[in-house]
């Protein structure tokens, strides 16, 4: 609970403060007067003064804001912002006083910084540590049942089966199927050891179908082989350790972590007697999978499944130069806003429950279990939620950088800005939106709890 709780701080915390920064640099940059920086919301718990502008650390810690002359009774006013700075306001440097662009740079300099953050963490870990990936193309499970159309003669592979190449290109890790699966157009062949025919498939247009195509609907060959077991869950209280090989859960030969992690998400909250290979012995466990919900609507999980906190060690990281790294970062931060840009698609569009958003529950258990895996995890989770934040900022609702970014679109379409009262009254509907949305996120955490 203690590392779940830090996690959510530095995480929050590094978030909120790279993002406000970018706005504040900018700002004066522009030569807006800044009259306060805030991490947080309401009355400050800290607060100083450095030249015109107050630096506070405010007791509602869910965002922050840079209040600027011009813009200082617009926003979530009043109280909200901890009321009026007692920096006397030059009219000259306000806001509305400067170009357009200027403005528009403005608003958008903290998801910029946000994006950048996650390219950094990213290029960062690929020149420290090497790029992550899954060295096989060998096929362990084909989920027939969701195969989407045109990929039908997937089905026709074997546990076992090695993919040497696809549409001529040598695949060496499963990563590299996925990506042709995610970029590739039309018809797709896929060449296999030992196969004298190749199987042709069609790679769906539909981006939902491509993605579980991809991700979830083939399953790379693995050996059931523990490389991390996460404290105070239930892979820890029974017993498992790192470099132990399930063979047997109950009745069933375990073959694969395939084999494995079905069993478990079958078997939520249900007793699983196992047998390990430890060393040259066969040793006997109880496990018991926690209960988990599922967020993904694409994912092949049942929408409770079963989880007991163990990683497999079939991940291993590949050196590479620092163009490679830059290249893997600017890959990995493009690839995070297109899956957000996709989420949020299927939820406009009903293809996504509104069950699946989370709140800040949520975000602490998944920060968490990151940091429990480690420093390497975290910083990736750091990165995609970073990317995440920068997305849902520039959603057009007023309160949100997205609906400032409106108002001034609107102003360059009509030679001239909207009234501060339609900007006022605008983004105080903006506020209840935003609050609706986080009613219904902490109103799913809750039930998630007692699920």
């Amino acid at each position: 609970m203690l590392l779940t709780s830090f996690s959510l701080v530095v995480v929050l915390g590094v978030l909120i403060s790279v993002h406000e920064f970018g706005h504040f640099i900018v700002a004066k940059a522009v030569g807006i007067q800044v009259l306060r920086f805030s991490l947080g919301f309401g009355r400050p718990v800290i607060a100083w003064r450095r030249g015109e502008t107050e630096y506070w650390i405010s007791w509602i810690p869910l965002g922050g804001y840079v209040k600027m002359a011009g813009l200082e009774d617009e926003g979530m006013a009043g109280e909200l912002e901890g009321g009026k700075a007692a920096v006397p306001i030059d009219p000259a440097r306000a806001f509305d006083q400067k170009p357009l662009w200027a403005r528009m740079a403005v608003i958008l300099a903290g998801v910029t910084m946000n994006v950048i953050l996650a390219f950094v963490i990213y290029t960062g870990l690929g020149i420290a540590v090497g790029n992550p990936m899954r060295p096989t193309t060998q096929v362990d499970t084909v989920l027939v049942n969701r195969l989407p159309r045109g990929t039908e003669s997937l089905a026709t592979l074997q546990r076992g089966d090695r993919i040497v190449r696809i549409d001529g290109d040598t695949v060496r890790t499963w990563e590299d199927v996925q990506s042709h699966l995610l970029i590739g157009a039309g018809v797709a062949r896929l060449e296999l050891a030992g196969r004298k025919d190749p199987i042709r498939i069609t790679i769906p247009r539909d981006e939902n179908a491509r993605l579980s195509l991809a991700l979830w609907d083939l399953e790379p060959l693995f050996p059931a082989r523990i490389g991390k077991v996460l404290t105070n869950e239930p892979a820890a209280h029974a017993g498992l350790q790192r470099g132990d090989v399930i063979v047997r859960a109950d009745n069933d030969t375990i073959r694969s972590w395939s084999d494995l992690i079905h069993k478990l998400w079958l078997n939520p909250g249900r007793s699983i007697t196992i047998r390990v290979l430890r060393g040259d012995s066969i040793v006997q466990l109880s496990v018991t999978p926690r209960a988990e919900t599922e967020s993904d609507s694409l994912s092949s999980r049942p929408k409770t499944y079963g989880y007991i906190g163990a990683e497999a060690d079939f991940v291993v990281n590949r050196r590479v130069s620092i163009g490679g790294a830059v290249r893997y970062g600017a890959l990995q931060t493009v690839g995070t806003i297109g899956i957000m840009l996709e989420s949020l698609k299927r939820l406009v569009l009903g293809r996504a429950s509104v069950r699946e958003v989370g709140g800040p529950i949520t975000i602490a258990r998944v920060s968490g279990q990151a940091a429990r895996l480690g420093l390497v995890q975290f910083l990736r989770f750091l990165a995609f939620f970073s990317v995440s934040l920068a997305v849902l900022n520039l959603l057009p609702i007023p309160v949100l950088d997205g609906g400032h970014a409106m108002f001034l679109i609107a102003e360059g379409i009509r030679r001239k800005p909207l009234s501060a009262r339609l900007r006022l009254r605008l983004t105080q509907f903006g506020m209840l939106v935003v609050l609706a949305i986080m009613v219904v996120a902490i109103g799913n955490d809750v039930l998630r709890l007692f699920r």
